[in-house]
């Protein structure tokens, strides 16, 4: 049966991580666009995040294979809260190169801190569902991908609310002292052992993945990509810049659309059949989903150029690319679990999710150049080439599970 104490411990820290994670999201980009800076100048803002976050998952797999979850969850933890206190001493007198600077370094600690967390939290699970239970693995995943996203929307709604009344440092010292509060209960209740693999993995063996691993790695690079090349700067400034939002309602409506995507990844193995193996028919969602996706691409361009008003194309065009890209990744999210075994979960886990964080650090470099140059039509444009480069790996997929967990192991 599901370890329902454990499960609820590893949901409530990862919730609290991304409610501040949505926000602090939100307050960087609101706050800085209020200022004068570029779709570009915003894009770099968020690089050394996902850099970091490329890093973090590859090593912090290694490092919770050795030493445990509860090291890398409450590192993570603790690290944010840093990186919040931090951030609220920027001063705006500063020059803008300077605050450029400041702010990369600092969102380079949340960066290491969300895919720390991340990454724990989503290794944890294959410790707390039963082994071989296929079925409930893929459920549990969902929900708490699903709960996570829902709650880091809620995040964007808060961090745009808080930016209104509390001011940019207010705000963020309201989150740091909420994060403290989580980083406490956690220490105080994650087991220490969870997750340390009973033989000590070789640093070299974090690339040492099958080929379904890096497969589905691979169509993560691009999948995400998509996603964050119009949603990390090109929608927030084209809806405040040119539909003339406010930045509650440009809040509100990046909150709607993620806490919406969260649902759909909770509610996914209700949309997809189940294999016995767990893994056939899952594998061959992935490969329909991710060309429907493609096709809602290419309609929102199709409305957008047709001359229909661009507020019903983008918010109703991305509402169905949200639902369609959240049954992607919880399809995804359930295959690295479901190809690993036990002992080699972490290692795979984190490298999968470096490939996630590549995938966004591509999206938000590519999101502020392509809006600067091209537009929204252009930030959708290459969403499209991403998501077939996402279909191609997609379809070299098999349902063969991964065998890297014997060579994780080796002495």
């Amino acid at each position: 049966m599901l370890d329902v104490r454990k499960y609820a411990i590893v949901t409530a820290a990862y919730w609290g991580f991304m409610l501040t994670d949505g926000a602090l999201r939100m307050l960087v980009l609101l706050h800085f666009n209020q200022l004068g800076y570029t779709p570009f100048q915003l894009a770099t803002l968020f690089l050394a995040y996902e850099l970091m976050g490329i890093v973090t998952n590859a090593t912090g797999g290694w490092v919770a294979s050795r030493f445990g979850l509860k090291l890398t969850l409450t590192g993570g933890l603790f690290l944010q809260v840093l990186a919040l206190l931090a951030l609220s001493t920027l001063d705006p007198a500063w020059p803008k190169e300077t605050s450029v600077l400041f702010v990369l370094v600092v969102q380079g600690m949340s960066g290491i801190a969300k895919d720390l967390t991340k990454m724990s939290s989503k290794s944890a699970l294959k410790f707390v569902v039963p082994e071989g239970a296929t079925g409930a693995l893929y459920r549990w995943v969902a929900l708490l991908t699903g709960s996570k996203n829902a709650i880091k929307g809620l995040g964007f709604f808060v961090g745009a609310a808080l930016l209104s009344v509390a001011g940019f440092e207010g705000a963020l010292w309201l989150m740091a002292g909420f994060l403290a509060v989580v980083l406490a209960g956690s220490a105080l209740v994650v087991e220490k052992g969870m997750g340390k693999a009973k033989k000590k993995a070789r640093f070299k063996e974090i690339f040492s993945k099958s080929r379904e691993i890096n497969l589905l790695s691979a169509a993560r690079v691009f999948l995400f990509g998509a996603r964050d090349v119009w949603f990390v700067v090109g929608v927030p400034v084209f809806l405040y810049d040119q539909l003339g939002w406010t930045f509650n309602q440009v809040g509100a409506f990046m909150a709607a659309w993620v806490i919406g995507y969260g649902f759909v990844q909770a509610a996914t193995p209700k949309l997809t059949s189940r294999s016995v193996d767990g893994l056939t028919t899952e594998v061959r969602a992935a490969k329909v989903w991710i060309a429907l996706l493609a096709l809602i691409i290419v309609a929102i361009v199709t409305a957008l150029r047709a001359g229909i008003d661009p507020a019903v194309a983008l918010i109703g065009g991305l509402g169905l690319f949200g639902l369609v890209f959240a049954v992607n990744s919880a399809v995804h999210s359930y295959l690295i679990l479901a190809l690993s075994e036990n002992e080699g979960v972490t290692m795979n886990v984190g490298f999968y999710y470096g490939a996630n964080a590549t995938g966004r650090l591509l999206g938000t470099l590519v999101s502020g150049m392509s809006y600067q140059w091209a537009g929204i039509e252009g930030c959708l444009g290459i969403a499209f080439a991403f998501v077939a480069a996402a279909a191609l790996f997609t379809l070299l997929l098999s349902s063969a599970r991964s065998t890297t967990s014997t060579a994780d192991t080796q002495p």
